[in-house]
């Protein structure tokens, strides 16, 4: 009781701040300018590695697979710290609320687990292919090395998920607290703790031990064998071919697992805190950034691929540079080609496009209206609702219109155009989407300080983020387009004029193009499905903990429409492109482009319409109103 009593003097919501690392403005310049350099050349050598990977049939091993998921591990660990680390170099110290500060610990820690895990895979992977090369085929198949994989990522979400709700049910004095750290890791966050917190360290050693020391040894007892099975081989060119193929992970174990070691398993004491921050500094900065480096730069199998797609480009861009013409319009083929169709596409569509548009925005509407609707979580509904309307907007008018006038033309400047505004209104569903489900976290997990967390400035914050971020990326793929040449055919195989059609008709390089658009495209569905994922485990958590079946029923109710519709999202985007399928790859195409920009916008209207009782009762006080005006 008397642990807990400071908490009950906190004016407002907890908040953290991180402590700088230094207070001269030429330094903090110095810092901001080395860690902007060292953040890019970590995504630019791990995407590197992506793409050489995925791209490269020689390179669709075991092996290669595991290390693009662990480069892509990298990229999200260091996303996690950098960018909020960049934002606290300079001037005043920005607070990060306890909701944000327990989000950022949380994907840490799964993502430093994953990548744990997959160093221990990648090592079971270097013994069977040494000590059983001739059964390796038939161990390492591909179903295998994807359920490894996953079980690695889901035994990550797990223990972080237990480590960070057991922490963050602690109480913190204060309002504003110091982290003496760059980021909310476990230690420096328990030390703020005004409480007892010696089970907490004894659970923290625990998971450190299952996380650091288990895989570790599974490496070790691997590599055990490894060596026995070289020392065995007779000829000197052998041994070193062998030890060749495992160097380059050893080196990286040798980096992770040491440095983590130092931090998490080492006796806890005042001097160690300073020491914390520099070796978080080594595996947050040196070893992802090391990581495509040590496998470019000793492992001839991914060099030799590099080097192929160099001078293949190279090529490419040689023969092309003398047929390259400027072409003023492009031909958008449509669903369908067969005349008897298309009257039947007309209809369905033009159907599909009106109900979406009444349904969003009587929705939209609604809200303006209805003062009792002026919350954070119907802002959020409104803006979706704009953008589902203005999404169906930049494709089926037009494709509409080329069916009546029996017409394929669009001009290229109209084309870019409807390229622009289509990937803006898709990215900002994905980052709706997210925003909602925080708010849906924050509403039932913290309902004493929803009105203090969702004030208006934040609110609109992050409405206005999801909007800027998505012109960002829509703007940094038109203008990657607008360098590129387009030769004789100039036939768009879709009913609008989508990136990736564009870029199979370019008869210029583009490598960039493609390799920014997996990074950014992953990224865009990625940490907005993390967020919504890690949103609805904290919801689930709390709902089950309410001792009513009413109470667990309106908590679950005010987040079921929200849950449909992500649900129907990423539904389709899990059957569209990641199942097998017979549909050809372009028809797949079409199939989820009409999912993404048709379906999923009429549906919102009515999930959200027949599944929430304040937007019903808001529909009907609107027609009853406009009824009795009549």
């Amino acid at each position: 009781m008397l642990a807990r009593s400071p908490v009950l003097n906190q004016s407002g919501p907890t908040e953290f701040v991180f402590r700088m690392f230094t207070a001269v403005p030429e330094f903090q310049a110095l810092l901001f300018l080395l860690f902007l350099l060292l953040y890019l050349m970590i995504l630019c050598g791990n995407a590197a590695i992506i793409w050489v990977v995925c791209t490269h049939s020689s390179l669709r091993t075991p092996m290669y697979f595991f290390l693009s998921n662990l480069s892509f591990v990298e990229i999200s660990y260091t996303t996690v710290v950098v960018p909020l680390l960049l934002s606290n170099v300079f001037g005043a110290r920005k607070p990060i609320s306890l909701a944000g500060c327990g989000a950022q610990m949380f994907f840490f820690l799964t993502l430093g687990g994953a990548d744990c895990f997959l160093l221990a895979i990648m090592a079971y992977d270097r013994y069977v292919a040494i000590c059983h090369p001739l059964h390796y085929t038939l161990i390492m198949t591909q179903k295998l090395c994807i359920q490894m994989v996953a079980c690695a990522v889901a035994l990550a979400l797990y223990l972080s998920l237990q480590l960070t709700s057991l922490i963050f049910t602690l109480p913190f004095c204060g309002r504003l607290r110091e982290i003496n750290h760059f980021l909310c890791d476990v230690p420096p966050v328990l030390r703020l703790a005004c409480a007892d917190i010696h089970v907490h360290q004894t659970i923290l050693y625990v998971v450190s031990t299952l996380v650091l020391i288990i895989p570790f040894i599974l490496i070790s007892v691997s590599y055990v064998f490894i060596t026995s099975a070289i020392l065995r081989i007779r000829s000197a060119e052998g041994r070193r071919r062998a030890f060749s193929t495992c160097s380059s992970h050893l080196t990286v174990v040798l980096l992770q697992y040491g440095f983590c070691a130092l931090v998490y398993l080492r006796p806890q004491s005042g001097a160690s805190v300073d020491k914390d921050r520099q070796f978080a500094l080594i595996y947050t900065f040196v070893t992802p950034l090391l990581n495509p480096l040590i496998y470019t730069l000793r492992n001839k199998d991914v060099k030799g691929a590099l080097r192929n797609a160099i001078i293949s480009k190279s090529i490419s861009r040689n023969m092309h540079q003398g047929n390259q013409t400027t072409i003023s319009e492009f031909l958008l083929l449509g669903l369908s080609s067969r005349a008897e169709e298309q009257n039947l596409l007309f209809v369905l569509f033009l159907g599909m496009y009106l109900v979406t548009v009444v349904g969003n925005g009587l929705i939209a509407l609604a809200i303006s209206l209805d003062i009792y609707l002026h919350t954070p979580m119907y802002l959020f509904l409104a803006n979706l609702s704009f953008a589902d309307i203005s999404s169906i907007s930049t494709s089926v008018p037009k494709m509409l219109m080329n069916i009546q006038t029996k017409s394929q033309a669009i001009s290229y400047e109209s084309c870019i155009t409807q390229m622009y505004f289509s990937i803006v209104f898709v990215v900002i569903d994905n980052f709706l989407l997210g925003v909602m489900a925080y708010d849906r976290f924050v509403a039932i997990c913290h309902p004493l300080n929803y009105t203090t967390i969702m004030q208006p400035r934040l609110c609109i914050l992050l409405t206005v983020i999801p909007w800027v971020l998505s012109n960002i990326v829509a703007l940094t793929h038109t203008l990657l387009l607008l360098r590129l040449y387009f030769c004789d055919n100039n036939a768009v195989s879709h009913f609008f004029c989508d990136l990736a059609s564009l870029l199979k008709l370019s008869c210029s390089d583009t490598t960039i193009n493609e390799l920014v658009l997996f990074i950014v495209g992953l990224s865009v569905i990625t940490f907005p499905f993390a967020l919504i994922l890690f949103s609805y485990i904290c919801i689930v958590k709390a709902v089950l903990r309410i001792s009513s079946t009413e109470g667990k029923w309106k908590a679950f109710s005010t987040c079921a429409s929200h849950l449909t519709v992500v649900l129907l999202f990423y539904g389709t985007i899990v059957g569209v492109y990641f199942f097998p399928s017979s549909i050809h790859p372009n028809d797949r195409d079409k199939i989820g482009a009409v999912l993404f920009t048709v379906v999923t916008p009429m549906m919102n209207p009515f999930i959200y319409s027949l599944r929430n009782k304040d937007i019903k009762d808001a529909l009907r006080k609107l027609i009853n109103k406009k009824s009795f005006c009549l």
